[in-house]
């Protein structure tokens, strides 16, 4: 019989698996795809691909410091996910345009594929836990001191 892993709790954005997978995509991106680039795209491939690549992990770390607003941390999740989207095709140019390492670049693609579904179901999750914990938390009207 096959045993499912027991994930840890998450504490900091640092123990979201997509907060882990795009950091470690974006690396790949920022020492591997962007030094290949020619230089005539230094102010529109290139540019656009390392401002999406880094705005993945910083965007989930700033939504999750929000993870306590109605829409704050999904607000956040929605932008990383865009700029998921956005990756796909400036690397699917990379690939396409370019043939700089065809291979790391599928690979890329369905990080940021897999990634961008991950932030959709984190976004239906997060939903779902905050209103069963608003529905399960008792009513206190009695004004008294919260302890």
């Amino acid at each position: 019989m096959e045993q499912i892993p027991i994930k840890k709790p998450i504490i900091s954005f640092r123990d979201l698996d997509v907060y882990q997978n795009s950091y470690r995509a974006s690396i790949v991106v920022m020492t591997k795809i962007i030094p290949a680039l020619p230089a005539n795209e230094k102010y529109d491939l290139k540019d656009q691909i390392q401002r999406a690549c880094k705005a993945i992990p910083r965007l989930i770390a700033e939504g999750f410091a929000k993870k306590h607003q109605k829409f704050g941390f999904q607000k956040y999740l929605d932008d990383a996910m865009a700029e998921c989207n956005e990756m796909i095709v400036c690397i699917e140019h990379v690939k396409d345009i370019y043939r700089i390492q065809t291979d790391l670049c599928e690979e890329l693609i369905d990080t940021y594929d897999k990634s961008a579904r991950q932030l959709f179901k984190l976004g239906e999750a997060w939903c779902n836990f905050k209103n069963r914990r608003r529905m399960t938390m008792p009513n206190d009207d009695t004004g008294g001191d919260a302890v």
